[in-house]
């Protein structure tokens, strides 16, 4: 039985739903809508709501137009300009919950945080507080444009972090225990913030699943700025595309990306990323213990299953994969600690372990909608439990039954989902959690 629930938050009184054991807000915004003369600055702080927000529906998605045509992962688009908004998921009578804050996927370029792949109803059932966060995209987030602040679509999480710590108790979460999690972009948004020195203590534990080392270069992103400037027939200024709304930005920059992989995220040179992300984890973060991993197949799909996974070969090890060591040689030191992991469950819908199917496991959601389509009619539930269980322990902060990963050839690594199947060659950096043996294959 669904019935409205409210708090009363140092951002205003929230008006939301409670649905059994869980309570769910939605589309809380933490900022000041992206639009006018506020479109490419950093974001501003939201005042005090002056009269009870409604909470009750998801809120506007940056994302106007998807990445494809076809997503593995549902991620609808909610029309608004009000896009850095928040949804809170917790579980009724909740007090001092460890808080996951996720962010979503999508290059950069797309994605939706109100994907029901997000639902945080089996973390509210085990005591996590989730918090899944919109953020600026595209041109409007990860544009370099001259005179206006680069990264706006992490300063915009910097900002709701900062929301975070100053109003999750009021939803029975404990602001000393957030991790940071995200997958994809999301992922490398974690890395990326993870190395930076503008996040010291806004989190104290990270999750990176498919993530990489994913900053584009300045000549890369103002190259593919000048070829959208020609194609919209504007200068590729903050003036020149302001002219263009989000939506019509967004379509081009779908059309003219073709096969690139990145063309616009993380950019490197300002007080968010002074250095590249693999210095800046060696120099920062390392009181965060951080896991991270990524799918055994990712973006190569079928063809690469049986004995073929050479390493160095594949988008999968050179974009993903690799990320992996690179990241615990970069935080060997770390007191804090990194762990590994290894997703290697074949979906019978993709014929591998490819990008993003992995998700509904964490979350421990097989029965959401767009699952079967992705994993089949069957998957393997005691899987979910196991890896849902493993990232619970994590967020609640317990260390990881397995070993330490310090970079090293044959770090140990946790593998889900596919015993004995055959792994790239670690001769090239490239991740490779048998040689060392890797622990309790589930």
């Amino acid at each position: 039985m669904t019935t409205t629930d409210r708090v009363q938050a140092p951002a205003g009184t929230i008006v939301g739903r409670r649905d059994g054991r869980v309570r769910r807000f939605l589309g809380i915004p933490y900022a000041e809508p992206p639009v006018g003369e506020r479109r490419f600055v950093a974001p501003i702080r939201r005042g005090r709501f002056p009269r009870p927000y409604d909470a009750t529906g998801h809120g506007a998605t940056a994302q106007v137009v998807p990445l494809f045509d076809t997503t593995t992962i549902p991620e609808p688009s909610v029309p608004g300009d009000d896009v850095l908004n928040l949804s809170v998921v917790a579980p009724v009578d909740g007090e001092d919950c460890p808080v996951l804050v996720w962010v979503h996927g999508g290059g950069f370029l797309a994605g939706s945080p109100a994907s029901p792949w997000y639902d945080g109803r089996s973390f509210a059932r085990d005591g996590v507080v989730t918090v899944t966060v919109g953020h600026r995209l595209g041109v409007e987030g990860f544009a370099p444009l001259d005179d206006v602040p680069a990264n706006r679509g992490l300063r915009d999480l910097l900002l709701a972090l900062d929301w975070v710590r100053d109003n999750i108790a009021a939803f029975g979460g404990d602001p000393g225990r957030v991790t940071l999690a995200g997958q994809s972009a999301g992922g490398a948004a974690v890395l990326a913030l993870l190395s930076s020195p503008a996040t010291a203590g806004r989190f104290q534990r990270a999750v990176s699943l498919s993530g990489g080392f994913f900053e584009v270069a300045e000549d890369t992103a103002r190259g593919f700025l000048e070829r959208l400037g020609d194609r919209l027939a504007v200068p590729p200024t903050r003036d020149g595309f302001a002219r263009c709304t989000r939506g019509r930005l967004q379509w081009h920059v779908r059309e003219l990306r073709a096969d690139e992989a990145l063309v616009l995220g993380p950019y490197v040179g300002d007080d968010v990323l002074p250095v590249p992300v693999a210095d800046g984890l060696a120099a920062h973060g390392h009181a965060v213990p951080l896991l991270l991993g990524a799918t055994g197949d990712e973006f190569d799909g079928p063809a690469t299953l049986e004995g073929a996974r050479t390493a160095g070969t594949r988008r999968t090890d050179t974009l993903f994969r690799a990320a992996c060591p690179r990241t615990a040689a970069a935080r060997r030191h770390s007191p804090a600690g990194t762990w590994l992991y290894s997703f290697e469950w074949p979906s019978p819908a993709t014929s591998g372990a490819t990008h993003c199917i992995d998700i509904p496991f964490f979350y421990d959601v097989l029965d959401a909608p767009g699952v079967t389509e992705a994993l089949g009619a069957d998957p393997p539930a005691a899987l979910a439990a196991s890896m849902h269980a493993d990232l619970v322990g994590f967020v609640r902060g317990e260390e990881p039954a397995w070993a330490r990963a310090t970079g090293t050839l044959g770090d140990p690594a946790r593998t889900y989902g596919r015993p004995g199947a055959p792994f790239a060659a670690d001769t090239t950096g490239v991740f490779d959690p048998v040689v060392g043996g890797a622990v309790e294959a589930c």
